[in-house]
């Protein structure tokens, strides 16, 4: 078998052993401290920044018109998954469309 196998392989079996052991962690305690649920809240938004800044800041064309869109829709108030689902939409179109 390939190495690109053995390494999604490894990477699925990693990812399921982070999640599930801090499942394990957390299910110990009967409540969980504000500052850590504080922190545990902000994940989302760290590893979301972590996946768009870099389109921001070396994006082309694309991907600064999907940011605005998925910006706009957000100021809106549609919520996350109809954001990210027209962004999305809008990138794949334009990069198909410009190559």
């Amino acid at each position: 078998m390939s190495t690109t196998f053995w390494v999604i392989i490894a990477g699925a079996v990693l990812t399921y052993a982070t999640r599930a052991g801090g499942h394990l962690v957390l299910s110990r305690f009967e409540r969980i401290h504000p500052r850590v649920e504080a922190g545990l809240n902000a994940v989302p938004a760290a590893v979301l920044t972590t996946l768009v800044a870099p389109a921001a800041v070396n994006g082309g064309t694309p991907e600064l018109v999907a940011l605005a869109v998925g910006a706009a829709i957000s100021l809106a108030g549609w919520g996350m998954l109809p954001m990210f689902m027209t962004a999305a939409a809008v990138l794949i179109l334009l990069r198909h469309l410009l190559g």
